[in-house]
């Protein structure tokens, strides 16, 4: 049986080694899920709850082991590991606050003796490959929804995050759903590919674009849904009328959280002319104070990134941009301990990779622009369209622009967020479908529209 090894990336230690699944097993599991599904959901929406509601409780009870965990094996800074979990508390309320409303039944006309309804039925089974890079927030994204409205889960972790999907299973199934319910798929892509596979009925994944056509490719045909959460090259423009230190500072979290390595990070930024130096002065002195070292440590800001061959990705950015002749102020190289010194580049343009690729990583340009006009054409000047923000004290200029900008999510003031109540999209190459809000409740359901007529 051939076996995943796990190992440290900011040490390179290896921490565990555990069986894959191949794709014998992966057909096994999903007929048991399929098998599974109609008695789970049978039961009463209240006991699903309650299940989530243990489950939750359990986090919360191991919340520092569980963060240790995910530092380990992601490089993840423990503070932002232990952000993540506490986060995702509120994720889990909402969902359990919301799910009762927005699968109810509805009736929609009732008149002369004829009623019309919308009735809210679980996909069935629903095969979830998720990330390693928020492997709480991705996962639950998808796995909490999906058992409450009555679906079974084939769940993929990413091997770079497997330890944590581990302990997702083993509380999931410890609060009461069953183990043919909530299934753990332990491997590489050749797991993924097992599960396209399967009879499935929905299949929900975060990852690159090239990963994803790949999924449409294969499952378009068969018109199972999808659901896929790809990747972003996520702009804001800071206007003449905004405060650049405090922009700056915004910006600098928003660009280089988590080490950069987030779909919804910050990675290019367009100033205005008329504040431009002073916000490049702010923005510096910001990103000169995050400090880079041991994820294990509190202190820690930049930690390691988790897929070592992230690093060729950002010298080959940095070597590109400084060829076509982009200023470097800091950085621009690897540290110990898989990691990448915060880089910040000015003099940029979009001959340059850094301005058009994805970066994920601890890598910025900032590019200077003269108008609101400009800036908008260089927002949407990309394949991408999953964030954009502004930073102005103007609401009424900042929603001109935004509006004008194809992105599924949008920011005045303020970026790198994102809400359980908001829906989760994005345009063009940055994916299909949507997570949270009610509406990513009610996606893992399949309408079925009822006429009737009283005799």
């Amino acid at each position: 049986m051939k076996t995943l090894a796990i190992h440290n990336p900011a040490t390179g230690t290896l921490i565990r080694e555990l069986p894959c699944d191949d794709a014998a097993s992966i057909a096994a599991k999903a007929l048991a899920a399929r098998s599974a599904q109609p008695a789970w959901a049978a039961l009463p929406l209240a006991h699903r709850k309650d299940c989530i509601v243990r489950f939750r409780a359990a986090v919360v009870a191991e919340l520092q082991a569980l963060a240790a965990t995910m530092t380990a094996e992601t490089g993840k800074p423990i503070s932002m590991s232990r952000n993540e979990l506490n986060g995702l508390l509120g994720r889990i309320d909402f969902f359990l606050a919301e799910v009762d409303a927005s699968t109810a039944t509805q009736t929609v006309f009732h008149e002369g003796g004829m009623t019309e309804q919308i009735e809210h039925l679980p996909l069935g089974v629903v095969a979830n490959i998720s990330a390693w890079n928020y492997p709480w927030f991705v996962g639950c994204n998808v796995i909490i929804p999906a058992l409450l409205t009555g679906n079974t889960v084939l769940y993929k972790p990413s091997e770079y995050a497997t330890l944590t999907g581990l302990a997702i299973a083993r509380l999931l199934h410890a609060a009461g759903v069953p183990l043919d319910v909530f299934v753990l798929c332990v491997g590489g892509a050749g797991v993924g590919t097992a599960l396209q596979a399967q009879r499935i009925d929905g299949l929900f994944f975060t990852g690159s674009y090239a990963t994803g056509a790949k999924i449409a490719q294969t499952l378009g045909p068969r018109m199972v849904k999808l659901q896929l959460e790809l990747g972003g090259k996520d702009p804001t423009y800071v206007c003449e009328d905004a405060d650049p230190a405090i922009a700056a500072a915004s910006l600098a979290d928003g660009a280089m959280y988590n080490t950069g390595q987030s779909c919804c990070s910050v990675e290019r930024i367009y100033v205005h002319e008329k504040i431009f130096d002073a916000f490049v002065a702010a923005f510096l002195d910001t990103v000169r104070g995050f400090r880079v070292g041991d994820p294990m440590d509190d202190a820690t800001y930049i930690g390691a990134l988790t897929r070592s061959a992230q690093l060729d990705v950002l010298d080959a950015q940095v070597a590109d941009a400084i060829a076509k002749g982009a200023t470097l102020l800091t950085g621009g190289q690897r540290l110990p301990g898989n990691s990448y010194a915060p880089t910040v580049f000015t003099g940029v343009d979009h001959t340059m990779d850094l301005m058009v690729e994805e970066s994920f990583g601890p890598v910025i340009g900032i590019q200077k622009v003269a108008s609101d006009a400009e800036a908008v054409a260089l927002m949407n000047d990309t394949r991408y369209g999953l964030t954009a923000g502004v930073f102005s004290p103007d609401e009424a200029r900042a929603r001109a622009v935004l509006a004008q900008v194809r992105a599924g999510s949008v920011y005045w003031n303020c970026c790198d967020r994102v809400s359980p109540r908001l829906p989760w999209s994005g345009y063009g190459d940055s994916g299909m479908g949507l997570t949270l809000s009610t509406y990513g409740i009610q996606t893992f359901t399949r309408p079925k529209a009822w006429h009737l007529r009283q005799a």
